[in-house]
């Protein structure tokens, strides 16, 4: 065989078990290093702030680190402490609408017996059972066992309901200590940020700094582009729902709206996990004129989001539609509900070592070696 080829494919080789091995490392590492890369990251996204604050300001760096911050842990708790607040009066709202949905329900169940159909019905079910006595066992036990299994799956959901929240309360003791050493990770990065730079500049080739330099570029470009995006999507998605409920007249339209647009945030589910129980349940207790309006109002979101997403997906990310289509279905295949992020944060990543040329390089090398 010839020599080049023997060594295009040794070094295709070398190349293969590097990744395999960097993936290997990371997917390892990933669960003990997690908080510290939460660090750099906050000591990232602060740092702006700190350096106006030791250059401007005359701060220590030490101190305007401190300070920094000092005010994201009080703006998070704030924001953290306001919607706990919010969420414990939504809840005691629904639970008196829930008393009155199963007073609603316990009536009309009972208006049903009561009425001149289901008597008939009753009186044929007594007359069937007196002409086949052998038949009212096998029913009776069909109803039991129905009646069981809706049972053991209302016990089930209560169960789960309380279960989680246990874990949660069981959870709160490593969630602080995982944000103490997130703060304190980002407080020695962003005091000693300069230093580190120069460290990274000092211990790798030039060429690699500035290759991960490119692709980390590229990063926040898409990074910042998925949030504005995001935020124009939300926007919409709130103006378009006051909008239609401040025609269908319906009370605190502007919270609710502002509420709907932040749960447009969750992945998958969006404006559809507060539009369709609520719809619903206009339908279930006769409101058939705002059940209906809702149902307009959500089919018009829908819409919306189907024709603008897309264009704003691809003017601020600089993603195709049909490449982050493809991107969240295999997230979701191969990682559950969170590959519909993880997906799209891939492709985002394959992008910019793409326009870093990264994938250049790594094609010269094999083909060529180090020439």
């Amino acid at each position: 065989m010839d020599r080049k080829i023997v060594g295009q494919l040794l070094r295709l080789l070398l190349v293969i078990a590097l990744c395999v091995v960097i993936l290997m490392l990371a997917w390892w590492s990933l669960p003990l290093l997690y908080p510290f890369l939460l660090g750099w990251l906050l000591a990232y996204a602060l740092n702006p702030l700190v350096d106006l604050l030791h250059r401007r300001a005359r701060f220590p760096r030490w101190l305007a680190v401190t300070v920094t911050l000092l005010l994201f842990a009080s703006a998070m708790i704030t924001i953290i402490s306001a919607l706990i607040m919010r969420l414990v009066e939504e809840v005691m709202n629904l639970s008196g609408s829930l008393q009155d949905l199963v007073t609603w329900v316990e009536n009309s169940f009972n208006d049903l017996l009561a009425s001149p159909d289901i008597q008939g019905l009753i009186n044929r079910i007594n007359d069937f059972y007196k002409q086949n006595p052998n038949y009212e066992e096998t029913i009776n036990s069909s109803i039991s066992d129905t009646a069981q299994v809706i049972t053991q799956a209302g016990t089930g959901l209560i169960s789960l309901f309380f279960n989680g929240i246990v874990s949660i309360l069981y959870s709160l003791p490593t969630i602080a200590t995982i944000a103490i050493v997130v703060f304190l990770a980002s407080f020695f990065i962003s005091k000693d940020w300069n230093r580190y730079r120069i460290l990274m500049k000092e211990w790798f080739p030039i060429a690699m700094v500035q290759r991960v330099g490119s692709v980390w570029k590229g990063l926040q470009h898409a990074l910042f582009g998925y949030m504005r995006a995001q935020l124009i999507m939300i926007s919409i998605t709130m103006v378009v729902v006051i909008i239609g409920l401040l025609i269908l007249r319906v009370e605190n339209a502007l919270s609710i709206g502002l509420l709907i647009g932040v749960v447009d945030l969750l992945p998958y589910l969006g404006v559809g996990a507060a539009m369709i129980p609520w719809l619903g349940y206009m339908f279930l207790i006769g409101d058939w004129q705002l059940g209906t309006g809702l149902s307009i109002l959500y089919g018009i979101v829908l819409i919306a989001r189907q024709f603008i997403e897309p264009k704003v997906l691809a003017s601020s990310v600089g993603l195709d539609p049909l490449p982050t289509l493809i991107a969240m279905f295999a997230g979701l295949q191969l990682f559950g509900i969170f590959g519909l992020i993880i997906g799209p944060i891939i492709v985002v990543v394959l992008m910019a070592c793409h326009r870093a040329n990264v994938f250049r390089d790594i094609g010269k090398y094999i083909g060529h070696g180090n020439r």
